[in-house]
């Protein structure tokens, strides 16, 4: 049952909120810094020693933008790392490409044409269509909203190496009304002719970075860190005031209780979230690497709490470790059962490299409804109605009450509450669907029972009762180090180093090399290519699963009298 002591105060929820409400919170702005002071003020109000850091962030800020069609103006905006343009614009023909997605493209020659493009701007459409060479994008929104996006494909700031990935193409948005109208014309065959301005402030700049942290265990022990994005498209009281809100809120209680902590807490309050495709804790994964490695053991993000209307909560994303978890929270606060759902390539999750287990990000959502959209956070999300009469209160605490239940049991479980036999169900799932596929091909039968040993070393330990302080601290020591293995190969290509993309991610990305050599034909002369890299990857996966395996057997050693 929920911990009785942890009852979120709705005014003080509520009195956070009318502070968030006051200023648009730009990444890199005087407003945005403002507001990052009120953070800390009121966290070393609650007994925490803070840092706010200061930090070199790529930050794209949109302005003004038109759309021109023969001579007819479009209300329009631009996007975050949109191309930006002279006075004079860009101009080309239209062509219609539906969705924008890599089959949308096959047989058009797009190259110098401006797409016009169904649904909210993306990276991944920015990327296809930078590629295909086209000028630029005019995407429709579903409704009569334009919602603000960043569509930059690389995750944080970018290197030298990965700077030309960035848009090549002047991006827009005009509203479903105006769109539908461009898409008839064309499919009477009508040459259309447009001419797209955009006004985009890209740039390095410096960003705020808020660290605040209780380490009642003592210094250079383990932690969970939760984090949340303080940056702001307009005002942005749900996303993401509310979330900050929650932190604050779900801060303070816990700190009332932190003699009963056996771990610390660490809270971080990224900017560069919008603006820079979460340039701010791509940084911080990167800049305070080795401490994370050593002494993180689970990363919570929080985002968009308390939206109106959002009564569905059982969507957030998860790790599958963490799922197990996950559920019971929401089954004792909300009595709603959670799907299990894997995270998606967003919310400020750059820790899967180290192998930092995650849960949550978007929290509560939106039922169903006719129109398809992004995202499941309401019509006024990304837009300039993103205001305070969205939040509503009860929805609020409730949310609230979820990540602060979540915290305490991460912050009190004398045993890490992770579930490795969960994660080796869901990839023996995946190897299942391979090894028929692979049959003659690849000997994979090294990583099937490496697979089945980690499911029961995982149940073992699970099971393991009556330990020693001494002996639950190297229990927990050794299953993050068997995490620091296991979740790069759950949400990473297997690069621990940098960072993927910010495009869609299959479900375990470090399968893909045996997927692509199960897909190719019998007989096909390239197979041999194909191979090489199938070996590799196994290889990888194989050598992930032995050091995690060691780590588990380790742990069940030590819990023998």
């Amino acid at each position: 049952m929920p911990n009785p002591h942890l009852q979120p105060d709705r005014e003080r929820l509520m009195a956070h909120i009318r502070e968030f409400a006051r200023r648009v919170k730009l990444s890199g702005t005087r407003e945005e810094l403002e507001s990052f002071h009120y953070l800390q003020a009121q966290m070393e109000s609650y007994g925490y020693g803070t840092q706010l850091l200061s930090h070199d962030a790529f930050i794209s800020l949109p302005g003004a933008a038109k759309v021109e069609v023969e001579g007819e103006s479009l209300r329009c905006i631009t996007h975050s790392m949109s191309v930006s343009t002279a006075a004079a614009g860009i101009s080309g023909d239209l062509e219609y490409v539906g969705d924008g997605k890599e089959a949308d493209l096959v047989g058009k020659d797009v190259a110098g044409k401006i797409l016009l493009v169904d649904g909210i701007a993306t990276e991944e459409v920015a990327a296809l269509a930078s590629a295909a060479g086209a000028l630029g994008e005019i995407h429709v929104s579903p409704n009569e909203h334009l919602y603000e996006m960043c569509v930059s494909p690389v995750w944080g700031s970018p290197s030298q190496h990965t700077r030309s990935h960035l848009p090549k193409t002047v991006i827009c948005t005009i509203a479903r009304e105006d769109g539908v109208r461009l898409r008839d014309r064309l499919a009477l065959g009508k040459k259309v002719r447009a001419t797209l301005t955009a006004e985009v402030d890209t740039g390095w700049r410096r960003t705020p970075l808020l660290v605040a942290e209780l380490q009642p265990a003592g210094e250079d022990k383990p932690f969970v860190l939760f984090s949340g994005h303080h940056d702001t498209w307009h005002f942005g009281v749900m996303d993401n005031g509310g979330a900050n809100a929650t932190m604050l809120e779900a801060a303070r209680l816990l700190a009332l209780h932190a003699g009963d902590w056996r771990r610390g807490l660490r809270i971080c309050f990224w900017s560069g979230h919008s603006h820079g495709r979460y340039s701010g804790s791509a940084w911080y994964a990167d800049e305070f690497f080795d401490e994370l490695d050593r002494r993180c053991a689970v990363h919570v993000n929080v985002d968009s709490t308390g939206g109106e209307g959002a009564t569905v909560l059982t969507n957030s994303g998860v790790s599958d470790e963490l799922k197990p978890l996950a559920l019971e929270v929401i089954d004792d606060v909300t009595g709603q059962r959670h799907a299990g759902r894997r995270h998606g390539r967003a919310a400020d999750h750059s820790f899967w490299g180290v192998g930092i287990p995650s849960m949550f990000g978007s929290l509560s959502h939106q039922p169903p409804g006719p129109v398809t959209r992004l995202t499941a956070l309401g019509w006024w999300w990304h837009t300039p109605h993103d205001t305070a009469e969205h939040i509503d209160p009860d929805n609020l605490s409730r949310d609230t009450r979820i990540v602060l239940e979540t915290l305490w049991r991460l912050l009190t479980s004398p045993v890490l509450p992770l579930d490795y036999s969960v994660y080796a169900q869901a990839l023996s799932q995946q190897l299942a669907r391979l090894q028929a596929e692979l049959s003659g091909r690849i000997d994979i039968s090294a990583l099937a029972n490496a697979v089945d040993e980690l499911g029961s070393s995982a149940k073992a330990v699970l099971e393991m009762k009556d330990l020693s302080s001494a002996k639950t601290a190297r229990v927990n020591a050794l299953l993050m180090r068997a995490g620091r293995h296991l979740v790069p190969l759950n949400y990473t290509s297997g690069e621990r180093f940098h960072h993927d993309s910010a495009l869609p991610h299959p479900a375990w990305p470090s399968l893909e090399g045996l997927r692509a050599l199960a897909a190719q034909p019998v007989g096909l002369p390239d197979m041999p290519f194909y191979a090489v890299h199938a070996r590799q990857t196994r290889n990888r996966l194989v050598h992930g699963l032995r050091e995690a395996n060691a780590a588990l057997h380790a742990a069940l050693e030590d819990s023998q009298p």
